[in-house]
Formats: C-alpha cells, sequence, structure tokens
C-alpha cells in the first residue's frame, strides 16, 4: 500500500467553473479516508484527479513517493469501484473476478489464488458459477469490490459505491466495508455525499464545499469541534441547531456570534426549570427517542430548536415547555466569518 498526497490540487474547466482549488491533503498509508460534502463540491473531481481520469490545473499528486500527476490511470497502480457496478453481463462472478487478471497476463496459479481469496473475503463462494443477472444488488457490488481487490493495487479509490443499495443493504455492505479494510490493511480514498456512510467508515474525513477542503480530522473530532458553521451543519443527524447568541442568557452569549448546539444537547424540562421558554410544534416517535421541533418562546413564532428526548415521559404538541442547554456543548461560531470561536 501507499501514502497519497496532494500538494496545491486545483482543477478550472475550459469554461472557467473552479472544480477543486488548492487542495493539500495527505492520506496516510493503509488510511481510510473519506472525501464527504454536498453535490458539486468536487469530492469526485479529487477522486477524479487521484486516478488519473481529470487532470489538474495546478499542483500535483504523489502515490507513495512518486509523482504520478501526468500519468494515465494504468500507470498509477490504482483500482476503481463506481456506483454502478460494470460487470460483464456474459460472464460468472469468477469470470469477472479473475478478467482483468487475466488481461495483463498474471499466472493460472495467481490468478486462482487472488480470486478465491477475493470470494472468501466477500462471501461470494456460493455464487461464483453464476451470472450478474443472477445476482442480488448487493452481490453484484461484492463482485466488483472483489475484481478491485484481486488487483492487489497501492491505492484503493472508491465513488459512491453504495448508492444504489437500498437503506438495509447500505448498512450491511458499510459493515464488510470496514471489516475488509481491516484484514487488507489498505489505503482507500472514498468519495460519498452521506456523512453518516462518512462518519461511520473513515479513519479520517475531508469535507469539502465548493471545491475548497473544509476540515479534516477524524470522525468524533468533527462532529465535537467542527472549524465552522457549515461542518458544524452538514455532520451529524438531526443536524446542529443554529440561534442567534442573543437567545442565551448574558452570562453565556457572546456578542455577534451564532450558537450551535446539538439536539442531542438539549432537554426538555418543566417550565421554570429550564433556560428558556419553547413552544412544541412537531413530535416526531423514533422508537427509541423523539425528534422534537420547537419554537422558542411561548407563541409559536420563535426560532426552531430540534431536540431528541427519550419516549418517556410523552411530550405532546401544542403546549409550553422548557428547555436546558448542556453548557458544557455549546458551539460558537463568529457572525460574519462562521468561523469556530475558542
Amino acid at each position: 500500500m501507499a501514502l497519497v498526497r496532494l500538494e496545491g490540487v486545483g482543477k478550472t474547466y475550459p469554461n472557467g467553473h473552479v472544480a477543486a482549488k488548492g487542495l493539500d491533503l495527505e492520506i496516510h498509508d493503509g488510511e481510510f479516508m473519506v472525501l464527504v460534502g454536498p453535490s458539486g463540491c468536487g469530492k469526485s473531481t479529487a477522486l477524479r484527479m487521484i486516478a488519473g481520469l481529470e487532470t489538474p490545473t495546478v499542483g500535483r499528486i504523489l502515490i507513495g513517493d512518486k509523482d504520478v500527476t501526468a500519468l494515465p490511470p494504468q500507470e498509477r497502480d490504482i483500482a476503481m469501484v463506481f456506483q454502478t457496478y460494470a460487470l460483464y453481463p456474459h460472464m460468472t462472478v469468477r469470470q469477472n473476478l479473475a478478467f482483468g487478471l487475466r488481461m495483463r497476463g498474471a499466472p493460472q496459479d495467481v490468478i486462482d489464488r487472488r480470486v478465491d481469496e477475493a470470494a472468501r473475503a466477500l462471501a461470494l463462494e456460493p455464487v461464483m458459477a453464476r451470472k450478474p443477472a443472477q445476482l442480488s444488488g448487493g452481490q453484484r457490488q461484492r463482485v466488483a469490490l472483489g475484481r478491485a481487490i484481486v488487483r492487489e493495487p497501492k491505492v484503493f479509490l472508491f465513488d459512491e459505491p453504495l448508492s444504489n443499495l437500498d437503506a438495509k443493504l447500505r448498512v450491511e455492505t458499510r459493515a464488510e466495508l470496514a471489516r475488509l479494510h481491516r484484514r487488507l490493511a489498505a489505503t482507500v480514498v472514498y468519495v460519498t455525499h452521506d456523512q453518516e456512510e462518512a462518519m461511520t467508515l473513515g479513519s479520517r474525513v475531508a469535507v469539502m464545499r465548493d471545491g475548497f477542503l473544509q476540515q479534516v480530522a477524524p470522525p468524533m473530532e468533527l462532529y465535537r469541534r467542527p472549524a465552522n458553521l457549515f461542518v458544524a451543519g452538514f455532520v451529524g443527524s438531526p443536524g446542529m441547531n443554529f440561534l442567534p447568541g442573543e437567545v442565551m442568557p448574558a452570562a453565556t452569549r457572546k456578542a455577534g456570534a451564532t450558537l450551535g448546539i446539538r439536539p442531542h444537547d438539549v432537554a426538555i424540562v418543566p417550565r421554570g426549570a429550564g433556560d428558556l421558554d419553547a413552544w412544541v410544534d412537531v413530535v416526531e416517535p423514533r422508537g427509541s427517542e423523539l425528534l422534537v421541533y420547537l419554537r422558542l418562546g411561548t407563541s409559536g413564532d420563535g426560532a426552531e430548536l430540534r431536540v431528541v428526548a427519550p419516549p418517556e415521559p410523552a411530550i405532546e404538541a401544542e403546549q409550553v415547555v422548557a428547555v436546558r442547554f448542556d453548557q458544557g456543548r455549546l458551539h460558537w461560531f463568529e457572525g460574519e466569518s462562521g468561523k469556530r470561536v475558542g
């Protein structure tokens, strides 16, 4: 496996669109790095530049100690898995897994060994004689993963590989990917728009917006200490609440700043026992918890505040309650720049 390094990498298209700018990122040997952000943020462009499918306008890309900026994909020793499976429909699973090695002239004993190892790792042994049309979506995705694994590349590149799977299968395949990464100790660069997927898979997560890196950190650091308003709002489900700092008691507020507080860090308490009164607007039961939409004040027209509450005691809509903030988990952001304060 190998380290991957982006040094001042940028991409501007002929029409003037800037897809990525000033990307400085070091992906450690054996690390699972996730690039995450909304559509159009530049994450897929960054991945395609690492793969050699796009050429940077500026900067350089290194894999190991080799500058690969100008090299074609086949000379970078990478394997890429896309969201579309791109399997050969007329071939069996075994033939699909072996195809890339056979095209490279690998000896038959090497092909058999690597294919069998990938089949065991991905639980594909019972379906090796089937063709793609006879497989479920999850099995087809595992075959696509296996085809990359048998290559034994320096770097694995994943471009939204789970987006075509249903919710249950995405969760199961996420766990398979995490186990596979532990087993292979592989260097992985993984692109997704799903922040939950990023948080559960990544050793570190790089959050992108409008072509720029916003923050690169381990998942829980992103959650606990977001660098700015965008990261704070993007990471976490339900998303962080943002309120004008003036709503807080004078001893707590920061002049000109925005207050951020996660829904799990607010408690609903009886009137008179909290920091602020609030009107209960909507209550969404979620089994083990409630998601409660509140409006600050008693009239129902104040700023919205989302709170995750236990299912008991029951909370009814259209009543006035109080909320208490966990003072140790308040996040403050500069009013103009959105940068974290403190």
